[in-house]
Parts: C-alpha cells; structure tokens; sequence
C-alpha cells in the first residue's frame, strides 16, 4: 500500500481518480484530443465548404461530417482494438470492441491517462485521415459510394497503418521507426490513397476541372486557421503527457508552418508575379504536415530548414513536375492531397531520420540505442545507427505506400460492385441540389426554391458572365 500522507486533499487517489492517473496529463489529453477534432469539425468542414465551387460546398462539407461520425462508430465497435490492442498479426491488432467500463477505465497502453481518454484521442486522428482523403475526391464520387468507403479503409487499410507503426506491438514499432505524430500514418497514408482513390473514381466534368474557384475563400481562410491551430493538439498530445517534450513539438509545429507558408509564398511572388492566398494556405499545410513524423524529436533550427523545405520541394512537385507527367494530371485530385500531404509526409519522415536529436527521442521514446539522425550518428560516432535510422524511415514510406495503393484498389472495386463510385454527368452539372436536395446559398428570395429548381439549377450553371461585371463583385460558381 502506498503512503498518501501529506498529499493534498486535490491529488489523492480516490475511485474516480485512481493513483495511477495523473490529472494534468489526462485533462490536457481531453483538450488535445478536441483541438484534433476541431481541425474537422468544423475546420475541414469550413475548409473544404469555402474552397470548391458554390454547387459542391454542401456535399464537400458533408463529406467529412459523415465521416467523422463514422469512423467513431467503427472505431468504439472495431478499429480501436486493431490499431492498437492485442497482436493478431505483426502488422494487425485482434478485433475487439473499446466499449466496457471496466476496460475503458483502465490505464491506457502509453502514459498516466484511462484507456477511455486514448480512445477518443486516436479517434479523431483516424476521423481526420478518412477525411484529408476526401480532399482528393470532392467534386463528383457518388455519397453513397463515400458511406460504403469509409468504414471499409477504416478497417483494412489505417488500423494495418496504425498497429504497424504506432503500436508497440507493431513490427516497424518495434524496429525503431520514427513517426512522432502521424507523417505516415496519416499524412502519407491519406495522400497516397486520396489520389488512388481519385484514379478509381474518375474525374470532375472537364469545365469544373479546367475552372474550380472557391466559392468563399474568407471561409476557407477561417478553416485553415483551425487547422493551424488545432496542430497544438495534434502534435503537442503526442508525448501523452505534459512534459518539456510536448511543449517543443508545439512550438516546432509553429515554426515550421510559418517558415513553409513563407517560402510558399515566396516562390509564388517570385515565379507567378502575385502573392496568392490559396497558395499561402497550401504552404502552411505543407509545414504542418512536413514537421508532423519529428515534432518532438528534431530541434528549433531543424523546424526551420523543414520549413524551408516543406514550402519549396512540395511547390515544386505541385507547379512543375505535376504539370510535366501526363500520368499525374491525368488523375483528379481535387485539394492536391498528393503533394500537400503524400510528398510533405514522407519528406518530414526522411528529414526525421536526418534531424532527429537523440536526446530528446530519449525523452519520447525513453531509448537512447535506438533512436538516432544521420547527422546526429556522424557527430557521435554512430553512424551506422544513423544510416539505420534513415534505412527504416525509408521502409516506412514503401510500406505505406505500397499498403494503401493495394488496399484502396481493392476497396474502390468493391464498392463499385455494389453502387458506381462516380456521380452521373447530369447530377455533377448540378451538385449538391442532385446529390442531396440542398444548397449552401440562397440567391433570391428568402431562401426558398424557384419552381423545377432543378432546371433552373442547371442552366444557371450554363449562364455565362454578364459583360460589364465590375472586378469588385464576386462570381459565385
């Protein structure tokens, strides 16, 4: 029996609070795990919503809402016990559901926190990866087909991910790779299999891919400012704890969005001549994704050269090498999701095993052996734990890559058995009033619908710019 003598009244162990837990660590995992949630709901949501056409706001925001509430769904019921319960397979948890008291009040597999309290904070990284796929997919795959996709790639693509990398059962886990909050798992893996999804699926009616301006880009703005700061949670509940560690990857995480944004932009001025808002926001992005696999592992000048890099290699594989293969535009991927988070998460989990400080891997991980950058191997004599470092965050990324170009195949033909993955010509003429009967602006009236809404739908669509319009107005498409 433990001696609790002296404590004070506040930090005694009583039944809701057993001596195993600490308070501080639990109460900021809760405010972590609703910083993340709030990057989709409403972030991605205002996001997505504000950044396509008028016609796909309400569907692209319903996207993510659906899957947020279904991937909770699946991940109490299933996916939580396959990312991250007992062994089945090296790379696969046993199905088992995370519902009981007695198990949801236990300690969590990682830190002073209740099993109940991990849950619900690996739940919405898992929401947010379903969701950053429907970036690449907004704009014309069939809801029906999204509902059936879901819980599909929940179960057989990111619980592999998951186990495999952030278990400590799982085999890369267990080798020494380097993922401190989700460059692979969910960065790599949503980017991959958003535009191999995207290629299943089809594209966007030619005009809508030729000309897609943001219907509200105030509102993506005010989306993309959540995103930001919904990072802190992101990678900042990552140690689980509230330790030194956490506060460093929070403030890296800044660093780097800030220094990426800036490049971004930077290059934009310089090669395009304008200072474009919409590519400021896909550099933050990029700096946020970049700096994800080494948050709490690399040190504040490294958050810098990531920043740098996250905002120029990311640009250019987006404005020049994209536009040079015929095989990469001819895939539809609506928000870049394949630059913004394929390519800017494998260069963060590359430059990890360059960067990462063996001390303060030592400080999350509680290893000094295993856990050491190129750069810092050179410096302390081992090298060849360096070379091995960069060997597994390699690994990573192939296995990644390889996992969700199988698996998101797979399931793509299968839905399609079942419902076609891609909205008719006609209903993608007319977006969300087709898909779901709604529409996210009225434009006359006091919102109510003209009579054969759906004509008269169609052949605004069809109307061309009235001459004469004034460069102050805005054109809703």
């Amino acid at each position: 029996m433990m001696n609790y003598t002296g404590l004070p009244p506040n930090v005694l162990p009583d039944p809701a609070s057993p001596d195993w837990m600490n308070k501080g660590d639990n109460a900021w995992q809760l405010v972590a795990a609703t910083l993340v949630g709030m990057q989709s709901i409403p972030g991605l949501i205002i996001l997505y919503g504000g950044a396509v056409k008028k016609k796909w706001a309400v569907n692209s925001a319903f996207m993510v809402l659906y899957a947020f509430a279904c991937v909770l769904f699946c991940w109490v019921c299933w996916g939580y016990q396959m990312s991250f319960g007992e062994t089945l397979l090296p790379f696969w948890g046993k199905i088992d559901v995370a519902l009981e008291q007695k198990y949801l009040f236990k300690q969590a597999f990682l830190g002073m926190i209740p099993n109940a309290t991990m849950v619900f904070f690996q739940f919405t990284f898992a929401a947010i990866t379903l969701i950053l796929v429907a970036g690449a997919l907004l704009g014309r795959m069939n809801f029906y087909a999204w509902m059936l996709f879901v819980p599909l790639w929940l179960t057989f693509s990111y619980t592999i991910g998951a186990f495999s990398i952030w278990s400590v059962n799982g085999f890369l886990s267990t080798a020494g790779i380097i993922d401190y909050s989700g460059g692979y798992v969910i960065h790599l893996s949503s980017g991959v299999a958003g535009f191999t999804a995207a290629y299943w699926v089809g594209p966007r009616l030619t005009k809508d891919r030729e000309r897609f301006p943001p219907n509200n880009i105030l509102l993506m703005l005010a989306g993309a400012g959540l995103l930001w700061m919904g990072w802190s949670g992101f990678n900042g509940g990552d140690p689980y704890v509230v330790s030194v560690d956490a506060s460093l990857a929070v403030l890296n995480t800044h660093v780097c969005a800030a220094t990426s944004l800036l490049t971004w932009l930077i290059l934009d001025v310089a090669f395009f001549g304008k200072a474009s808002v919409i590519g400021a926001v896909q550099g933050m992005i990029t700096g946020l994704v970049c700096i994800t696999p080494a948050a709490g592992v690399v040190q504040g000048w490294a958050a810098i050269i990531m920043g740098l890099c996250s905002g120029s290699i990311p640009w250019f594989t987006m404005m020049v090498v994209h536009k040079k293969f015929e095989i990469l535009q001819k895939v539809d991927d609506t928000m870049a999701v394949l630059h913004t988070h394929a390519i800017a998460g494998s260069l963060g989990g590359i430059l990890a095993g360059l960067f990462a400080d063996p001390y303060l891997c030592f400080l999350f991980y509680n290893d000094y052996k295993n856990y050491v950058g190129l750069f810092y191997g050179f410096q302390n004599g081992k090298v060849h734990t360096g070379f091995r470092q960069i060997g597994l965050q390699l690994i990573g990324i192939l296995f990644v890559v390889v996992l969700n170009i199988v698996t998101t195949s797979l399931i793509c033909l299968l839905v399609q058995v079942f419902v076609p993955l891609r909205m008719s010509d006609e209903d993608m003429e007319i977006g969300d009033e087709a898909a779901h009967g709604e529409e996210a602006y009225a434009i006359w009236g006091q919102g109510e619908r003209l009579e054969n809404s759906r004509f008269s739908t169609y052949n605004d669509i069809e109307m061309p710019v009235p001459k004469g319009r004034t460069s102050g107005q805005v054109e809703m498409t």
